[in-house]
């Protein structure tokens, strides 16, 4: 480990401005004097009036990208530090993980130094820990099942089997089945004892599969005996999820027998509450190599959920390898000091990138298929398109003013411009490979966040809006939104897209599935529209939200504040009118990779909500119980 030679102390005091304010020292610890030397911090926290701070000069800012320079003269010498506030603030630090997340300093001769940073202290107020996130949790039944099943009647035994395994007279699939259910459990818990072996034994029960037209296909029965196990199933996934319901039986009745208990005798009948039980992973602003993505996965397969939404670009990188435009994976992925994307969300002096190969992304794509997981890539248009614009300069409008309009995340002029011709060949290129990549019915476009007013200042757009009559950025969106449905049609795709899709007149509801995120009645709007819906509020179902006020806690709150009480008691379908209740296709989580600096963070943040968001989309509404949840999520696996 390299000595830190800078180190960069902010805090927040809540009355040092409109929305408070920020007090920086930047400590030098190298043991040579600094000066000559520009400062950079990146922060969700973001400057809005350059004019606002004292000590220092402000230089430029890109959406979380700040430089300022010291006082003209300042040299640090060692030992020293250079303190300076900032107070034009755009809204309130809430969270210590508000301040900056990385640092660096530009040294007189343009080379770039790390600077440490430490977590944004709180002045002026109580800075409260975080409260604990679960009870001590209470059974009724004593099994350890996530999610919990439709239907348990079954009784809990005094002992367990030491494993279990296919009876003789299973078919080769349904052998493979409990092969790859056991390789699941491997990698999940490599450690633990497997709970299921191919070869008989004499301290092991036998499963007896039978095939089961009238089930759902991802529905299951299992039988219980002191002799053996009867598995019935719809279909390959319902065969799944009742060997992964045993799996986890067993290993809670073996590693927690004082708690959990495997049955006796009686059955469980199961299968899901909703058919899209999704969970979204934003690969953009920060970078998952191809092992935690394909262990998300396997996690997302251990609670039965069935969608890997992979969001693959935004503003912040373009993640997929496109053969046809090779520069999207070199400079639309490379931010740092020097590159074409500056540093963001925790870049610092290294320039930081990655991307998934195609072979990497046929990987992906076969390991979720094993695991009845559909993969939906997601490249986000028009909007949150920086990486694919500073990859593809040609796709701008030369013409149009720069920083005519800024995102709600502070980028500038970041929406493919509809009237571009070039837009439509590039579209149409990426689908084409990505049809090739990704098996799946579905491609999302993304579509939110459009800034109200971006291409105004396009001459190319202007002379677009007056040829087709079109008034207004979201007018022109929707007319740009349904030539990009068109090309998926064309390709046997079915369009995904988030609630904004709908803006300015949206798209044809025929296959077209739009996400609720903003807030939950957002979801009632488009189905009375006429759209397919899954819901995704941020203020239950964003992972990345902080999950208590207090100051300590990690996280965002935009959206507020998502308790994993709150996540699992809340009820997607809300106020539905029972006659939409149809267009509620299911739930989904998010996990926007903003704050996730850290493994520790990640897993802080996603668990145990993931498995709570699990259970919703799963189990029954009158099924839920709090208690029992919290008594069983300490098993959940972790990235």
């Amino acid at each position: 480990m390299q000595p830190v030679s800078y180190r960069l102390e902010s805090a927040w005091q809540p009355d040092g401005g409109p929305n408070g304010g920020f007090t920086f020292s930047l400590f030098n610890l190298s043991g040579r004097p600094l000066g000559g030397f520009r400062l950079v911090y990146t922060s969700l926290t973001r400057v809005v009036d350059p004019a606002a701070c004292e000590n220092a000069v402000f230089l430029r800012r890109n959406a979380n990208f700040h430089e300022f320079s010291p006082p003209e003269g300042l040299t640090l010498q060692a030992g020293e530090n250079w303190t300076f506030t900032v107070s034009g603030l755009h809204r309130q630090a809430k969270h210590c993980t508000d301040g900056a997340k990385s640092a660096y300093v530009t040294l007189s001769d343009g080379s770039h130094v790390p600077v440490a940073v430490s977590d944004l202290r709180l002045e002026g107020a109580t800075s409260e820990p975080p409260p604990p996130r679960l009870p001590e949790g209470r059974l009724d039944l004593p099994f350890a099942l996530q999610p919990w099943p439709a239907e348990v009647d079954a009784v809990p035994g005094e002992d367990f089997p030491v494993l279990l395994y296919p009876a003789a007279g299973s078919s080769a699939k349904e052998i493979g089945a409990v092969s790859d259910v056991l390789a699941l459990f491997h990698r999940l818990f490599p450690a633990g004892h497997a709970p299921l072996s191919l070869a008989p034994s004499g301290q092991a029960l036998p499963i007896f599969f039978v095939r089961n037209g009238e089930l759902g296909g991802e529905a299951y029965r299992l039988a219980f005996s002191g002799r053996d196990i009867r598995l019935e199933y719809g279909a390959a996934a319902g065969r799944q999820y009742g060997l992964t319901t045993l799996a986890q039986l067993l290993d809670g009745a073996r590693n927690h027998p004082g708690k959990f208990r495997f049955p006796a005798s009686g059955t469980i009948s199961d299968r899901p509450r909703y058919g899209w039980r999704g969970c979204h992973l934003d690969v953009s602003r920060q970078f998952y190599p191809t092992a935690d993505v394909l262990r998300l996965i396997d996690i997302l397969a251990w609670f039965k959920l069935n969608i890997f939404h992979w969001h693959l670009s935004d503003d912040e990188a373009w993640r997929l390898e496109i053969k046809a435009y090779p520069t999207l994976t070199t400079l639309g992925v490379l931010r740092g000091p020097d590159e074409p994307l500056l540093p963001q969300l925790g870049n610092g002096a290294e320039p930081a990138g990655g991307f998934y190969s195609q072979e990497d992304v046929k990987a992906i794509v076969a390991r979720a298929a094993s695991l009845s997981v559909e993969v939906v890539p997601e490249i986000d248009i028009p909007g949150h398109s920086t990486a694919a614009l500073v990859a593809l300069p040609e796709l701008a409008d030369g013409q149009e003013a720069p920083e005519s309009y800024h995102s709600v995340q502070g980028y500038p002029n970041n929406a493919l411009n509809p009237a571009v011709p070039l837009t439509y060949e590039f579209l149409e290129k990426v689908f084409d490979e990505m049809v090739e990549l990704f098996t799946s019915r579905y491609i999302h476009i993304g579509g939110d966040e459009v800034a109200n007013g971006s291409w105004l200042a396009s001459p190319l757009a202007r002379r677009l809006m007056e040829e087709e009559g079109i008034s207004g950025t979201f007018a022109l969106q929707s007319y740009f939104l349904k030539k990009v449905k068109r090309m998926l049609t064309a390709r046997g795709r079915k369009l995904v897209g988030w609630n904004e899709v709908a803006h300015g007149g949206g798209v044809g509801t025929e296959d077209t599935l739009l996400m609720a995120w903003e807030n939950p009645k957002v979801g009632i709007e488009l189905a009375r529209e006429g759209y397919d819906v899954v819901m995704t509020p941020g203020q239950a179902y964003y992972l990345d939200m902080a999950q208590a006020e207090a100051w300590q806690e990690p996280g965002a709150s935009w959206a507020g504040t998502a308790t994993p009480a709150h996540t699992y008691g809340y009820e997607a379908e809300g106020e539905f009118p029972e006659e939409l209740k149809n267009r509620m296709k299911g739930v989904q989580a998010c996990i926007w990779s903003e704050h996730f600096l850290s493994r520790s963070y990640f897993n802080r943040l996603v668990f145990p909500r993931l498995a709570a968001i699990a259970e919703a989309a799963w189990t029954p509404k009158a099924e839920k119980d709090w208690l029992r949840f919290a008594a069983i999520a300490p098993l959940s696996p972790t990235l």
